[in-house]
């Protein structure tokens, strides 16, 4: 199976400052990661790099069969979902919610002049429906929860049927009930046979949702760890990554970290 993410000995520097060092790490199509850190240990630069929005200062990305750097990154990217915070920041406050997800046909923030066919608005309606947003689709974005709006972004992340599906710390700020619906809905997402690979950033474990198969552990823009999740997920390797002397525990598929 051809991988949808192959770094090879990857580092990038800014302002003389090494982010991430010598980095190796492959994914395939039927892979769900979860990627674990502490602050500052690199992951949100790693994302961006397999969303082909940074090019790496040495080293080589494939994303997608596409080589960072010699390929045309405008046609690398529709085929990539990629939800985070800094996309959210540029969704209009008033924006109604079926055209968050809609405008992802032609990849822009606001509606504006596009041309869009019915089918599209049927695709856009039948994925609202999947992350339980329909009865939202005339709210504007602005006015909708922390949870709500983290869905709408997840959701216009893959109006487009992506082959790759990258997500920066989607339950991050949510409280606890918005957080256990968005990893219920993830999970069932994430255990679908018609979902891409996904590639997720999170602090806590307890946001990893049942179905991931992998896992990477990061500190100091190195890779601490990495595997099948249950390998990788240990007291052991979140204790070196974090400097703290962590216990972790699996219940019905969850995960939980105390300290020791």
């Amino acid at each position: 199976m051809a991988s949808v993410l192959t770094f090879t000995d990857v580092s990038v520097t800014r302002n003389g400052s090494t982010i991430l060092d010598s980095i190796s790490w492959s994914a395939q199509a039927s892979d769900r990661w979860v990627i674990l850190g502490p602050n500052g240990a690199g992951k949100t630069t790693l994302l961006q790099l397999a969303a082909a929005q940074i090019h790496p200062s040495s080293g080589e990305v494939v994303v997608l069969e596409s080589t960072l750097g010699s390929a045309d990154v405008f046609d690398v990217r529709p085929r990539i979902g990629f939800s985070s915070t800094a996309l959210a920041r540029r969704v209009p406050n008033n924006e109604r919610v079926i055209d968050v997800v809609l405008t992802a046909a032609y990849s822009v923030t606001g509606r504006w002049n596009e041309q869009y066919e019915k089918v599209d608005l049927r695709r856009a309606r039948r994925v609202l429906a999947e992350w339980s947003l329909l009865p939202l689709e005339e709210r504007r974005f602005g006015d909708l929860s922390d949870g709500e709006q983290k869905r709408v972004q997840i959701a216009r992340s893959v109006m487009t049927d992506p082959e790759l599906l990258l997500l920066d710390e989607p339950a991050a700020s949510l409280d606890l009930g918005a957080r256990e619906e968005l990893v219920q809905l993830l999970s069932g997402y994430a255990q679908s046979e018609s979902a891409p690979a996904i590639v997720m950033v999170t602090h806590h474990v307890e946001e990893i949702p049942p179905g991931f198969t992998h896992a990477l552990v990061m500190t100091k823009g190195t890779v601490h760890s990495a595997g099948m999740i249950d390998e990788v997920v240990t007291s052991e390797n979140l204790s070196e990554a974090f400097g703290l002397e962590l216990v972790i525990s699996k219940n019905a598929g969850r995960y939980t970290a105390r300290a020791a």
